[in-house]
Protein backbone atom coordinates (compact mmCIF):
# COMPACT_ATOMS: atom_id res chain seq x y z
CA UNK A 1 0.00 0.00 0.00
CA UNK A 2 1.25 3.45 -0.84
CA UNK A 3 0.05 6.23 1.44
CA UNK A 4 0.31 9.48 -0.50
CA UNK A 5 1.13 12.25 1.96
CA UNK A 6 1.44 15.99 1.74
CA UNK A 7 4.63 17.61 2.97
CA UNK A 8 5.03 21.35 3.62
CA UNK A 9 8.70 20.99 2.66
CA UNK A 10 7.98 19.23 -0.65
CA UNK A 11 9.42 20.49 -3.93
CA UNK A 12 7.81 21.68 -7.13
CA UNK A 13 7.95 19.28 -10.10
CA UNK A 14 11.11 19.43 -12.20
CA UNK A 15 11.24 19.36 -15.98
CA UNK A 16 10.92 15.75 -17.10
CA UNK A 17 9.05 14.59 -13.99
CA UNK A 18 5.97 12.55 -14.82
CA UNK A 19 2.54 13.83 -13.87
CA UNK A 20 0.01 11.70 -12.04
CA UNK A 21 -1.75 10.65 -15.24
CA UNK A 22 1.51 9.37 -16.79
CA UNK A 23 2.48 7.59 -13.57
CA UNK A 24 -0.94 5.94 -13.37
CA UNK A 25 -0.86 4.87 -17.00
CA UNK A 26 2.60 3.33 -16.53
CA UNK A 27 1.84 1.28 -13.40
CA UNK A 28 -1.55 0.26 -14.80
CA UNK A 29 0.00 -0.92 -18.09
CA UNK A 30 2.61 -2.92 -16.14
CA UNK A 31 -0.14 -4.61 -14.09
CA UNK A 32 1.29 -3.28 -10.81
CA UNK A 33 -1.55 -0.91 -9.86
CA UNK A 34 -4.64 -2.53 -8.32
CA UNK A 35 -6.63 0.39 -6.91
CA UNK A 36 -6.20 3.90 -5.60
CA UNK A 37 -7.88 7.21 -5.07
CA UNK A 38 -7.44 10.59 -3.49
CA UNK A 39 -8.98 11.44 -0.13
CA UNK A 40 -11.07 14.45 0.77
CA UNK A 41 -9.25 17.10 2.87
CA UNK A 42 -8.82 16.53 6.61
CA UNK A 43 -11.68 18.96 7.25
CA UNK A 44 -14.01 16.22 5.93
CA UNK A 45 -12.64 13.57 8.32
CA UNK A 46 -14.58 12.09 11.22
CA UNK A 47 -12.83 10.18 14.00
CA UNK A 48 -14.67 7.41 15.86
CA UNK A 49 -13.58 6.00 19.23
CA UNK A 50 -15.22 3.47 21.54
CA UNK A 51 -14.21 3.61 25.19
CA UNK A 52 -16.07 1.34 27.58
CA UNK A 53 -19.75 1.71 26.75
CA UNK A 54 -19.28 5.17 25.27
CA UNK A 55 -18.93 6.31 21.69
CA UNK A 56 -16.98 9.45 20.89
CA UNK A 57 -17.36 10.93 17.40
CA UNK A 58 -15.34 14.02 16.58
CA UNK A 59 -14.86 16.12 13.47
CA UNK A 60 -11.39 16.07 11.99
CA UNK A 61 -8.47 13.68 11.72
CA UNK A 62 -7.25 11.42 14.52
CA UNK A 63 -3.93 13.29 14.73
CA UNK A 64 -2.91 16.90 14.34
CA UNK A 65 0.08 17.10 12.03
CA UNK A 66 1.39 19.33 9.29
CA UNK A 67 1.34 16.38 6.90
CA UNK A 68 -1.86 14.65 5.82
CA UNK A 69 -2.69 11.48 3.94
CA UNK A 70 -4.00 12.80 0.63
CA UNK A 71 -4.64 9.46 -1.06
CA UNK A 72 -3.58 5.87 -1.44
CA UNK A 73 -2.62 3.33 -4.06
CA UNK A 74 -2.73 -0.43 -3.73
CA UNK A 75 0.05 -2.00 -5.75
CA UNK A 76 1.25 -5.56 -6.18
CA UNK A 77 5.00 -5.89 -6.58
CA UNK A 78 7.48 -8.75 -6.61
CA UNK A 79 9.41 -7.30 -3.68
CA UNK A 80 10.14 -4.17 -1.64
CA UNK A 81 12.68 -2.94 -4.18
CA UNK A 82 10.03 -2.86 -6.92
CA UNK A 83 7.55 -1.15 -4.57
CA UNK A 84 10.15 1.52 -3.74
CA UNK A 85 10.81 2.09 -7.45
CA UNK A 86 7.07 2.49 -8.11
CA UNK A 87 6.75 4.90 -5.17
CA UNK A 88 9.83 6.89 -6.23
CA UNK A 89 8.32 7.49 -9.67
CA UNK A 90 5.07 8.88 -8.17
CA UNK A 91 4.86 12.69 -8.53
CA UNK A 92 4.10 13.08 -4.83
CA UNK A 93 7.47 11.52 -3.95
CA UNK A 94 8.89 14.98 -4.80
CA UNK A 95 5.94 17.22 -3.84
CA UNK A 96 5.09 15.26 -0.68
CA UNK A 97 6.10 11.85 0.55
CA UNK A 98 5.07 8.26 -0.05
CA UNK A 99 4.83 5.71 2.75
CA UNK A 100 5.23 2.14 1.48
CA UNK A 101 3.68 -0.42 3.79
CA UNK A 102 2.90 -4.10 3.18
CA UNK A 103 -0.67 -5.24 3.65
CA UNK A 104 -0.99 -7.68 6.54
CA UNK A 105 -3.89 -10.06 5.89
CA UNK A 106 -5.96 -11.02 8.94
CA UNK A 107 -5.42 -14.71 8.25
CA UNK A 108 -1.60 -14.41 8.02
CA UNK A 109 0.38 -16.59 10.41
CA UNK A 110 3.00 -13.97 11.23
Amino acid sequence: MLFICTDPEGEEPRPGDVDIEAWGADVDARGVWKHGDRLRPVEAATTVRRRGDGLLVTDGPFAETRETIAGYDVIECADLDEAIAVAAAHPMARAGRIEVRPVWPLDADD
